[in-house]
């Protein structure tokens, strides 16, 4: 990512800039809105001065974390599927989109703000998760292991309402269990429950 003047951010900055937002990204999970900058700093190694070098406010920070956890997430499809069967990949998958959805619940006041003025990055959000559940869509169905006549729209809007319902993290054993559940329902190739005849 260039910087805002165009110019490309040198490597070391990079990886400080990574290192904070994974940081940032696992206190949000952890700590929640409790969260502070001084410990996100010291997690990631770096002078609180650094970070606000990166990130002047908490605001900014906030939104560069979500972007980087939504392109970090949606960029697993690709290692997952290259690793292991496809139904098994959309699976392991949902289950990082638990850890996900922890960070942007440490987020959700900053992020709420944040998505209602930028309805880009709503839309850019929704479009990345689109995508990567389509490659493991395309696999599967090439594997014969996913049903085709599933959209992934459909796919993610279904992954939302489970998790939706149970995103709290002492929800995650039942979060797990609308997970199988979905992927019982994507797996069955006639698209029937087991007793139907």
């Amino acid at each position: 990512m260039p910087e805002p003047s165009g110019r490309p951010i040198r490597a070391d900055a990079r990886a400080n800039e990574d290192r904070l937002l994974a940081a940032a990204a696992a206190a949000f999970a952890r700590d929640g809105a409790a969260a502070t900058l001084k410990r996100i700093a010291k997690d990631a190694g770096v002078g609180i001065a650094t970070l606000y070098r990166r990130f002047p406010t908490r605001e900014q920070l906030v939104d560069a974390t979500y972007r980087y956890e939504t392109a970090r997430l949606a960029s697993r499809a690709s290692d997952l599927v290259a690793g292991l069967p496809a139904d098994r990949a959309l699976r392991a998958w949902m289950s990082e989109v638990l850890d996900y959805l922890a960070a942007k619940h440490g987020m959700a006041e900053t992020l709420k703000t944040l998505l209602r003025s930028d309805q880009r990055l709503s839309s850019l959000t929704r479009e990345q998760l689109t995508g990567a559940v389509e490659e493991f869509r395309v696999a599967g169905i090439a594997q014969g292991v996913i049903r085709d006549d599933v959209p992934s729209g459909d796919i993610l809007m279904a992954l939302a309402g489970a998790t939706l319902v149970a995103g709290a993290a002492h929800q995650r054993p039942q979060a797990e269990r609308l997970l199988d559940l979905l992927m019982d329902g994507l797996t069955r190739a006639d698209g029937r429950r087991r007793d139907t005849p």
